[in-house]
């Protein structure tokens, strides 16, 4: 509790010259008969206002979700990356980010843009590859991206890692050959066409589009939904099950294929600036030749979603990061009843408790992606970082819409995008409980699937 000031030390202090020239420019009576009303706390604030007390909020610490410091541990590479993706997201993305969200559409103008930036090159070789340290570098350019914009992450996670990465996987030299450059430049987009109108993580069970041969051709049938970048991509894979062997396989479809189709999903309150597709596939022919040649059925497919799945972890640390960082910002200038509310303890509660969330996932995402560039990541610490980043980014940025107040539900304050988005990372890369039930399954040796 403040403490009443000592009036006689009050007067004891006063400079009775500059009192004399303030009188000239002010009204004293008035203003000692208003100081005269104050309380007790209003008391002790006019105090240090007048001691050079008072805190400026140039003053106040810099928000930084990275409260340990963990992302300087990093090589020189790694930190360049950061801040490359952090300058591009803050001056290019930042400003519009609010109309896309608006016009439910993707600023296709920032491709080029991002082209610039070469940021496929830092992950991947030519030869479909992976980079010494690939998934770190994958990790940090999601981070940076989610700390501004969840769905610019989605974009580019769909053509880097998952349209990418089953060309790498499953094509053939040839395949790798036509694709691969065209993709590191961003020259062609990729999508990735798995889940279907009835189900995402039961198509690894039973599978509904079907592929046929013909020939020289194989004839695709059925529907792929939530396919992210298909509006405008220059080709989607397609996964299909055999009819004749029952093997999964995979498809390099071009837009413009006949038979094939894309239906602009609308109605969205998550990702709204990622363009999602309903594809069908109508007696769609594809040559042989864009069959991905290399695919060893399921296990392929299995092997890109090990692989992207980090990326999407990733996204729950950006998406909280940014959360926590607008609302320790908006704690520390924001009025209410005469104080900031970053001086209430309830909001101090709050912001330590999303501090101590993102702190935690940051670490075990980096940990994760440390495990997957040596080569030891197993599908069990994937689906934990998943499990645990989605839920506890969830809590963080909950949290950080309620610090905001009826603000947090408006577009220009920054969070309530993030609050929405959060909703869509908890759902895809596998559920919760999907994941949940691959950790459970490798702690304890016993499968709980149905």
């Amino acid at each position: 509790m403040t403490s009443t000031p000592d009036p006689s030390a009050l007067l004891a202090s006063l400079d009775l010259r500059a009192l004399a020239a303030l009188s000239e420019r002010v009204d004293l009576p008035a203003l000692l008969g208003a100081a005269s009303r104050l309380n007790d706390r209003q008391l002790g604030q006019l105090t240090r206002m007048l001691s050079g007390q008072h805190d400026d909020h140039s003053t106040l610490p810099a928000p930084d979700g990275d409260f340990l410091g963990q992302l300087g541990t990093l090589g020189p590479d790694e930190r360049q990356t950061a801040a490359d993706v952090r300058a591009f997201m803050e001056t290019r993305v930042a400003p519009i980010m609010n109309e896309y969200w608006n016009r439910d559409e993707f600023p296709r103008q920032l491709i080029p843009e991002l082209r610039r930036l070469d940021l496929l090159r830092r992950i991947w070789n030519e030869d479909g590859t992976r980079t010494p340290n690939a998934t770190v570098l994958e990790g940090l350019i999601t981070l940076e991206a989610c700390r501004v914009d969840v769905s610019t992450a989605v974009f580019f996670g769909v053509h880097a890692g998952l349209a990418f990465a089953s060309v790498a996987l499953g094509g053939s030299d040839e395949q790798k050959a036509e694709w691969l450059p065209k993709m590191l430049d961003l020259d062609v987009i990729g999508a990735f066409g798995l889940t279907e109108p009835e189900g995402g993580s039961q198509v690894s069970q039973g599978m509904r589009t079907t592929c046929r041969r013909d020939g020289d051709r194989w004839i695709l049938r059925g529907q792929k939904k939530w396919i992210g970048n298909s509006t405008f991509s220059d080709f989607t894979v397609i996964w299909a099950r055999d009819v004749d062997s029952g093997e999964v396989r995979g498809f390099i479809v071009r837009a413009g294929t006949p038979g094939y189709s894309v239906e602009k999903i609308q109605g969205k309150t998550a990702l709204r600036i990622v363009e999602n597709g309903l594809i069908t596939l109508d007696d769609c022919a594809v040559p042989d030749s864009d069959r991905l040649q290399n695919v060893q059925g399921w296990r392929t497919t299995a092997e890109v979603l090990k692989l992207t799945r980090a990326g999407v972890a990733w996204q729950g640390v950006g998406c909280a990061m940014g959360a926590y960082e607008l609302a320790l910002a908006y704690a520390q200038t924001r009025e209410q009843f005469g104080k900031r509310i970053g001086e209430f303890q309830l909001i101090q509660n709050h912001l330590v408790h999303m501090l101590g969330n993102v702190t935690g996932m940051l670490a075990l995402c980096l940990r994760l992606s440390h495990l997957a560039d040596a080569g030891d990541m197993r599908d069990e610490h994937a689906a934990l970082a998943k499990v645990v980043t989605a839920a506890r980014c969830r809590e963080t940025v909950a949290l950080a819409r309620e610090t905001f107040g009826g603000n947090g539900i408006l577009l220009e304050y920054g969070v309530a995008k993030h609050f929405a988005d959060t909703e869509a990372i908890y759902s895809y890369e596998g559920t919760n409980e999907i994941n949940t039930l691959v950790v459970g399954r490798a702690i304890t040796g016993l499968s709980a699937f149905v």
